[in-house]
């Protein structure tokens, strides 16, 4: 499952990246344009950890962290894109949650890699 979901967490972040840099090319602020670029730098990158999360066939503390930052990532840049289309700028206070998850997926790998000795 954790596979599906990085794998649709990078197709989601390729398209929105493509339709922000084509579709939404002059309609966004400068403010919004920022967000849009920041939502889909953080989110590709955790969905290929993840993807590789679930490839290693490992589980506990690691598939933790692969769901992690896939959940992390999401939150983070969904709360961007949605910013950045004119959603209250209240979201932004959500955007955090989505970053912890991020670095506690991090971390959660780290972990699991020491005890591995890896």
């Amino acid at each position: 499952m954790l596979i599906r979901a990085a794998a649709l967490l990078g197709f989601f972040t390729v398209a929105l990246g493509a339709f922000g840099a084509h579709a939404l090319d002059g309609q966004l602020t400068t403010e919004g344009t920022h967000w849009w670029h920041t939502a889909t730098l953080y989110a590709l990158p955790h969905a290929a950890a993840a993807f590789g999360v679930d490839l290693s066939g490992r589980g506990g503390l690691i598939r933790t962290g692969g769901w992690l930052m896939t959940i992390g990532a999401v939150i983070f840049a969904a709360t961007l894109y949605a910013m950045a289309l004119g959603a209250p700028r209240w979201f932004g206070a959500i955007t955090p949650i989505g970053g912890v998850s991020m670095l506690a997926g991090w971390l959660a790998c780290a972990i699991s890699g020491l005890r591995a000795g890896r």
